[in-house]
């Protein structure tokens, strides 16, 4: 232990030696020698050369720049200072930090003429020189992404240094730079847009067809994942790869060769044509523009290469994961364009009997023994297929619809029934959320949809497809499936009476729904089912043409205050957009789940329910008219009180402010200190290392000579003791406020309270005397009613009260 203890102070004197000689040797064959043994001793004692030597080395960049050898000598041992990844050499030290490369990092990056330093050498032609600063640049880049992005933006020609290495004919160096341009690249628009416009995508795609398109090696993948850098949510990118004809050179990416079933997929292909694939849907992605996604779409279809998707759509041996990607690619492509829908409509698949490739997609997301992201991805292709298309919703709604064609064929609506109605809960869920899909915006379909007859039973009379899935939803005791329902109900029937009157025609559907509404189940689902079933009821009182006199809206409406109560039902309601699975399904069109267990709301509901939600909630509002008479004094008086608490609580919320606004100027202030604490700290602990490093124990410690005290030490230490005076003094300051931000909060909670039971009181009085006013009212009916009884059996009546006339004598 002793030995190992005096090697490590052995070593740490021979770094502060090397560091020495490397900057004060007036010849370079030293320099260069004593970089050279920094670099060898920089893994094993990353903390004690970087800590001694980092300006040493910073200043070998700037001074030593003629002679290559010690400059690439200096950016080596640099890059292992701040690698961020640890070296095995440091495995059996755990007093090093995890996170020491990005330490010395913003102790590099703290003067930004240190980054300048280093793209300068980037011009420098030698190939060590040029790999290690490439390197260099990487890890900087690994540690501190943000802080690199900024300080190299504000330098000129800085991102076109690094693009002209690009055009490097050593492979190592291009390759490199790839890596440093995708870490540059990442989340930074502006940068972006300057890397694309020093001719990257011409760049790239040389570089693409030069290794062969989708064959090539990872070298392809690394050109890719730039390009998703460069185009991804940049929609400047985005319109000059269009303008630049850059979609027709994608194109020879996706040539699958008809032996390639026989040769089978590499990993590194399967990864290669994956990035392309996701680069076609970055330009089609829904969240672009509407103007960018469809020209992308006409490019894409004219230029061949929707034709090139479709293809190895219908190809055989296609992986699993490319072939989800490839349909999740065709449905975006086709999005909304009505030419492009089109067009995958009259695809026909390779199969025996032929059938078209629509309905081969919808058999796979049926089939439960399909992988899970292959059936989601075949449900986004449909709903996209039939996005904003009247006629693709229509030719649905007519498969399902008598006919007197041939019915030997297979069609989509068939398919889709089956599904509907089958054992397996996610072939219910895809089936009822494709259905409701084709009724999106079109009430003529919505109608339509109503003549479709199904034969429940041999024998038995036909029942309507809206009259069985009702029925369905009052049997099933699977969530997916009746969330599905409920959401295919509400998409039917809004807008639309037929559809709410063939609904309250359905023995116990109203019924269903109350009592959903009603059920004090506690659990995030349930609460989702009691919303969506509210929701549903809200529908048919909202759209109801009181052609079913049972459930006309004034009675639904009555049964709902009488069953419910209007505040319990508005509760219920709101519940639906608090469930986590909804916010996530409002985000994006496409079903974006983990596991099957995951699947419950789709994208369209959510957009339905929050374009009606409020509508629904003002139509169910009922005003009660208040009479006047007694009972006035009092409700003024609480009004007054009201009003007066009103006030107190402005008052005390704008001393909240004040205190809260002085509170972050101290905050402000302590963190000014402890920053300039944490400075002090750092080179006090630096002093600390070379004083120590001064004094080395020996075995004879009488006649060692005691180490001459540093006068910067003292004073360091005077400024860290009156800094953490000032910042007692402040923790202290801020504590008061806290307390008294704290008993403010407390007499502001506490006068909400008084507010609210005053407001609670006064409500209780406002029904206690309508209660009183009805009584009055049904005791002066039956006093009139004994007295015409009276007068009838001839007795003389007298009035209990006097009348106006008598008042006035």
């Amino acid at each position: 232990m002793g030995s190992s203890k005096q090697q490590e102070i052995l070593q740490q004197n021979e770094v502060e030696r090397l560091v020495e000689r490397a900057s004060n040797s007036t010849l370079l064959e030293d320099r260069r020698d004593a970089c050279r043994a920094l670099k060898a001793l920089s893994r094993k004692y990353r903390l004690e050369v970087g800590a001694q030597g980092l300006d040493t080395l910073r200043q070998i960049l700037e001074l030593d720049r003629a002679d290559n050898e010690t400059i690439n000598y200096a950016l080596d041992t640099l890059n292992n200072i701040v690698s961020p990844s640890q070296f095995e050499e440091e495995e059996d030290k755990p007093n090093i930090p995890m996170n020491i490369g990005d330490q010395f990092t913003e102790m590099f990056i703290k003067d930004p003429h240190n980054i300048q330093l280093v793209l300068d050498l980037l011009d420098e032609h030698d190939f060590r020189v040029r790999l290690s600063t490439v390197q260099l640049l990487i890890s900087l880049l690994t540690n501190r992404t943000k802080d690199i992005q900024e300080i190299i933006l504000d330098k000129p020609m800085g991102v076109s240094k690094m693009m002209d290495l690009l055009g490097d004919t050593r492979e190592v160096i291009r390759n490199e730079t790839l890596l440093l341009l995708i870490k540059l690249t990442k989340g930074n628009a502006n940068i972006q847009k300057i890397v694309a416009f020093e001719n990257a995508f011409d760049r790239l795609f040389e570089i693409v067809s030069s290794e062969g398109y989708s064959d090539g090696g990872i070298i392809v993948e690394d050109c890719l994942l730039l390009m998703l850098n460069l185009l991804k949510n940049n929609s400047s990118n985005i319109n000059f790869f269009k303008e630049g004809s850059y979609i027709q050179k994608m194109l020879p990416m996706f040539n699958i060769p008809e032996e390639s079933e026989e040769v089978g997929w590499s990993p590194q292909k399967v990864s290669n044509v994956h990035c392309m694939l996701q680069l076609v849907r970055t330009l089609v992605s829904p969240s672009n523009s509407a103007q960018i996604i469809s020209n992308c779409q006409k490019i894409m279809k004219n230029v061949g290469l929707l034709d090139a998707l479709c293809n190895i759509l219908m190809a055989s041996g296609v992986p699993a994961d490319i072939l989800t990607e490839t349909i999740n690619s065709v449905g975006e492509v086709v999005r909304g364009d009505a030419s492009n829908q089109e067009f995958i409509g009259n695809v026909i698949a390779p199969s025996y009997p032929p059938r078209p490739a629509i309905i081969v997609l919808l058999m796979s997301m049926v089939n439960e023994k399909q992988p899970f992201s292959l059936r989601c991805a075949v449900l986004y292709c449909f709903q996209c297929y039939l996005y904003q298309n009247e006629v693709s919703q229509a030719s649905l709604v007519q498969t399902l619809l008598p006919s007197s064609s041939d019915v030997s064929n297979l069609t989509s609506g068939q398919i889709l029934c089956g599904g509907l109605f089958s054992s397996d809960v996610l072939s219910n869920w895809f089936s009822a959320v494709a259905l409701m899909h084709a009724l999106i915006d079109n009430t003529t379909q919505k109608e339509q949809l109503l003549r479709v007859l199904l034969a429940t039973n041999i024998g038995s009379n036909p029942v309507s497809l809206l009259h069985q899935c009702t029925t369905l939803l009052q049997q099933t005791t699977k969530l997916q499936s009746k969330v599905a329902l409920l959401m295919l109900l509400s998409q039917w029937m809004s807008s639309c009476p037929a559809a709410v009157s063939a609904f309250l025609q359905v023995p116990g559907g109203v019924g269903y729904l109350v009592n959903q509404t009603c059920s004090n189940e506690h659990d995030d689902n349930e609460y989702l089912l009691q919303g969506m079933s509210a929701f549903l009821l809200a529908i048919c009182i909202n759209f109801n043409d009181d052609s079913v006199q049972t459930y006309s809206k004034e009675s639904l409406k009555q049964l709902l205050v009488k069953r419910i109560g209007v505040e319990v039902f508005t509760a219920k309601l709101s519940e639906v957009c608090k469930h986590e699975l909804y916010n996530k399904a409002a985000k994006h069109p496409q079903l974006r789940v983990g596991c099957p267990v995951d699947v419950l709301i789709d994208y369209e509901f959510c957009r339905l329910f929050k374009s009606l939600e409020g509508v629904l909630s003002q139509s169910l509002e009922t005003r009660a008219v208040n009479g006047g008479g007694a009972g006035e004094a009092d409700l003024e008086q609480y009004k007054a009180l009201i009003r007066q608490q009103d006030a107190r609580l402005h008052e005390l919320v704008h001393q909240l402010d004040a205190l809260a606004q002085q509170a972050q100027g101290l905050q402000s202030a302590l963190n000014d200190s402890l920053a300039a604490n944490s400075l002090l700290k750092d080179e006090n602990t630096l002093l600390k290392a070379q004083v120590s490093a001064n004094s080395i124990p020996t075995t004879q410690p009488a006649a060692t000579q005691p180490p001459l005290p540093d006068p910067k030490l003292g004073e360091y230490e005077e400024r860290i003791e009156q800094l953490n005076d000032e910042v007692t003094r402040l923790n202290g300051e801020m504590t008061r406020l806290n307390e008294e931000v704290s008993r403010l909060k407390g007499e502001l909670k506490a006068a909400k309270d008084e507010e609210k039971n005053s407001a609670e009181e006064m409500e209780k009085l406002k029904k206690d005397q309508d209660d009183l006013l009805y009584l009055l009212a049904n005791y002066d009916s039956k006093t009139n009613e004994y007295k015409l009884r009276l007068l009838q059996l001839g007795e003389k009546v007298e009035d209990d009260e006097p009348t106006d006339e008598e008042n006035l004598t």
